[in-house]
């Protein structure tokens, strides 16, 4: 284990996903301590240390492909905590779960949004999000 590389990974997954993260990499202590390791080693230590985009580029990033593939909506559960976490609102949220409506469908999408909707009243983050006009 590259343990400099662990600790910064650490530290990232702590800044944003916080104790969901650390929940994630415990449950998996058990079953495949290894897959917990890459977590933080690859995921946060080497992926969300690129300088390329911010915090929130990445969580709408991520949002969207875990939209996109279905089926992830405790992964996504995970991230929609964690765009909250960086400084996302809400309303930017949902917003680009909705922009993935052409691209992968109604079903995805509506699933994606009532994970968002069970996070924000987990959180007490009510959106004021407009309806289109």
């Amino acid at each position: 284990m590259d343990q400099e590389r662990y600790e910064r990974g650490w530290k990232r997954l702590m800044e944003v996903d916080g104790e969901g993260g650390s929940r994630v990499v415990e449950s998996l202590g058990d079953i495949a301590p290894d897959w917990g390791r890459y977590v933080i080693e690859f995921a946060f230590g080497d992926i969300y240390m690129r300088e390329a985009l911010d915090l929130k580029q990445r969580e709408l990033i991520t949002i969207a492909s875990l939209t996109t593939q279905g089926g992830c909506e405790p992964q996504l559960h995970v991230h929609l905590n964690a765009a909250l976490n960086v400084g996302l609102s809400p309303d930017e949220i949902v917003e680009a779960i909705m922009q993935c409506i052409p691209y992968t469908g109604f079903p995805r999408v509506l699933n994606a949004v009532m994970a968002a909707k069970k996070v924000f009243q987990e959180r007490g983050d009510v959106p004021g999000f407009a309806a289109s006009k």
